[in-house]
Parts: C-alpha cells; sequence; structure tokens
C-alpha cells in the first residue's frame, strides 16, 4: 500500500510539473533554451501520441517511463530555481490540462521526418 501512495504522489508531482514546464514555456523570465526544452517537454508529455508507440512490446512504456521524466528533469534544472518554485505553484492552482495539440504537431513533424529520412535512405540503396 505504501508503495502506491509513494507512487501516486510521484505521479501528481510529474502532472503538476508538466503544467508548470508548459507555463516555463511561455514565461518571459525564462532563458529562451529553457523554453524551447520546456515546450518540447510539455508538448510531448501532453500529446496523445507518443515518439515510441505503446503497442510496441517494452520500447512503447519506456518513452513514459524513463524519457518523459528524465526530459522533465533537464527541464525544471533549466528554469531558474525561483522562478519555477512559483510556476508549480501556478500549475498547483490551475492543474487542468492544457491543449495537447502543439505536442501532437511536434511528434506529427518528428514522425515525417524519420519517414522523409527513411525513404530517402531506401531510395540510394536502390
Amino acid at each position: 500500500m505504501e508503495l502506491i501512495s509513494k507512487a501516486k504522489i510521484w505521479a501528481k508531482s510529474l502532472r503538476r510539473d508538466i503544467v508548470a514546464l508548459w507555463l516555463a514555456a511561455r514565461d518571459p523570465r525564462v532563458p529562451w533554451y529553457a523554453k524551447a526544452v520546456a515546450g518540447a517537454v510539455a508538448a510531448y508529455a501532453l500529446s496523445p501520441i507518443d515518439l515510441i508507440p505503446d503497442f510496441i512490446p517494452v520500447l512503447g512504456y519506456l518513452d513514459d517511463l524513463v524519457i518523459v521524466p528524465l526530459g522533465i528533469l533537464l527541464a525544471t534544472r533549466l528554469v531558474p530555481a525561483e522562478v519555477m518554485a512559483a510556476l508549480r505553484e501556478e500549475a498547483s492552482r490551475r492543474i487542468e490540462r492544457p491543449s495537447g495539440r502543439a505536442g501532437l504537431i511536434f511528434i506529427l513533424v518528428v514522425w515525417l521526418a524519420c519517414i522523409i529520412f527513411l525513404a530517402l535512405a531506401v531510395r540510394k540503396l536502390i
């Protein structure tokens, strides 16, 4: 039971941090490089489409369990500490889910780039 309780607390803090990063991507106090990383991580985490689809055994959930938390960790370290603390408070107040449209577009662009790269590589081989 204690493990489940800790997992729920961790999941809530991840959700709060994702919303805080979404806010950080739009905050003028955040440096441009931190905005870029924060926006990409938040968009990916909120996107209904994964870079690695969940139906792929093991790897499908790897991004949800490893890549997203590592991205959050990196992005929160790039945002100035006092700004991140204020954004976390704001995120806790408005824990509503922002639109995942930007995340959807980001992932679709990544998939499209991979398909184009693969098509060009196959074309050179033929």
